[in-house]
């Protein structure tokens, strides 16, 4: 098993590419802060609160000892005309998606050991703009590049940061999509599919185990091809 005794903290667990990292992780040895599990606790967390990021890094330590690897993936989208979308909405997003990743990263990097893994979960959002109703979305995302970048210099050698940006993914957060845009997405999409949340948590499980000891600052792409 690839992760065999190493303790994870997953953010965002409970559904979507979250819950199917979460799973291979503790399939691969993990001892994983998810839902449900003998080898798991589960933390109610706002990633986007301090004192709540705060308690639930204390708690992993306090159960497990000590944290290898660290996956950012809580998220949110409002998809909302420009016109309509309000500053509270901006606010959350950027709040979730983007202030999370530093607070989380902020608190659990001083209990990382040598080798440790910072995983943040990105989009092809973040690398190009996709529609304006999302524009607040795709800035949070290409923060978080940002910060993985900047992270991967200041944590170096100690801990390895790096991020996914997943492309179309079949989660909850797309699952309401209009039928004739999904079909108009598809068509962009070199290998005509959306994909699966397993094919981002193996992608993940590749960047919290030894066999990517050589990578940092890196984001990986995984959208099955995309013409933008």
């Amino acid at each position: 098993m690839k992760l065999q005794n190493k303790v994870a903290i997953v953010t965002g667990s409970s559904r979507g590419m979250g819950k199917s990292i979460a799973l291979l992780f503790a399939k691969e040895g993990a001892k994983v802060v998810i839902k449900s599990g003998s080898q798991a606790i589960a933390i109610k967390a706002d990633v986007s609160n301090e004192d709540e990021v705060k308690k639930m890094v204390e708690e992993t330590e306090s159960k497990f000892g000590k944290i290898d690897i660290l996956v950012n993936n809580a998220g949110i989208v409002f998809d909302i005309p420009f016109k309509e979308k309000t500053l509270e909405q901006w606010q959350k997003t950027l709040g979730v998606n983007l202030i999370g990743v530093f607070l989380c990263c902020k608190y659990a990097s001083p209990h990382m050991n040598e080798g440790g893994r910072i995983i943040n979960i990105s989009s092809t959002n973040g690398i190009y703009s996709m529609h304006p109703e999302s524009m607040d979305y795709d800035a949070s995302k290409a923060g978080v590049i940002a910060i993985t970048k900047s992270l991967a210099q200041e944590l170096a050698p100690k801990i390895l940061v790096n991020s996914i940006a997943p492309g179309w993914i079949n989660t909850e957060m797309n699952k309401d999509l209009p039928e004739d845009f999904i079909k108009k997405e598809t068509e962009r999409v070199f290998v005509k599919r959306f994909g699966q949340p397993d094919e981002i948590a193996k992608t993940a499980l590749f960047l919290a185990s030894e066999d990517s000891s050589y990578i940092s600052g890196t984001t990986i792409v995984v959208d099955g091809g995309y013409s933008s």
